[in-house]
């Protein structure tokens, strides 16, 4: 059995009421009164391991008569604690190594998922940059043959105005030439003088 221990740093914070071991008698604190028996629940190095505590250690709540109803914590007269086990139970050992496994396991399938989320993300941005370089290759080519159908349209605008422009310049030298026959002719009748 350990001596009683005055480093309060490493003390058991979560514990509950525990039976005492075979061939252990109860142990007086500091203050002379009888001592609990207490059982670690706290997952640490100390899992499952129990020791003695003074009954009126500033730690151990005191029992409520209800849930509404909580009395206040008693003064601590003395901080007095014991072990009485100096190893961890298997138990508590199995349940330390399958926490740790389970906890081992939970990490990897986390980063498992991690990843499979940044490689869905990656394709994700992988297939909206080829659809973007599609996209812009499809609106170029639109862009190409806007420009080439506006091209020809103007072109065959410009020729469809040349063609008129000629059109007019043939009638206004016809008109020219129609007025300066009249002008020439003999004006003196009313009709033409081939009719007359």
């Amino acid at each position: 059995m350990s001596l009683p221990c005055s480093d309060q740093s490493i003390r058991p914070r979560k514990m509950k009421s525990a039976s005492l071991p075979r061939g252990v008698e109860v142990l007086r604190c500091w203050c002379g009164d009888l001592c609990k028996v207490k059982e670690v629940t706290d997952f640490s190095d100390w899992l499952g391991m129990k020791f003695f505590m003074c009954a009126n250690y500033e730690e151990d709540p005191p029992v409520a008569p209800s849930t509404y109803i909580s009395p206040p914590s008693p003064p601590p007269l003395c901080m007095y604690y014991r072990w009485i086990d100096t190893e961890m139970p298997d138990w508590a050992v199995t349940e330390i190594r399958e926490r740790g496994r389970r906890a081992w396991a939970s990490l990897d399938l986390e980063e498992r998922r991690a990843k499979a989320e940044a490689e869905e993300k990656e394709e994700e941005k992988r297939e909206w940059e080829e659809y973007c370089v599609e996209q812009r290759a499809a609106i170029d080519e639109m862009l190409k043959q806007s420009r080439e159908e506006e091209l020809r349209l103007a072109e065959v605008y410009r020729q469809r105005q040349e063609a008129r422009d000629a059109e007019r310049e043939r009638k206004k030298e016809r008109a020219r030439a129609a007025k300066a026959a009249e002008e020439a002719g003999d004006g003196k009748g009313k009709y033409p003088r081939w009719t007359q």
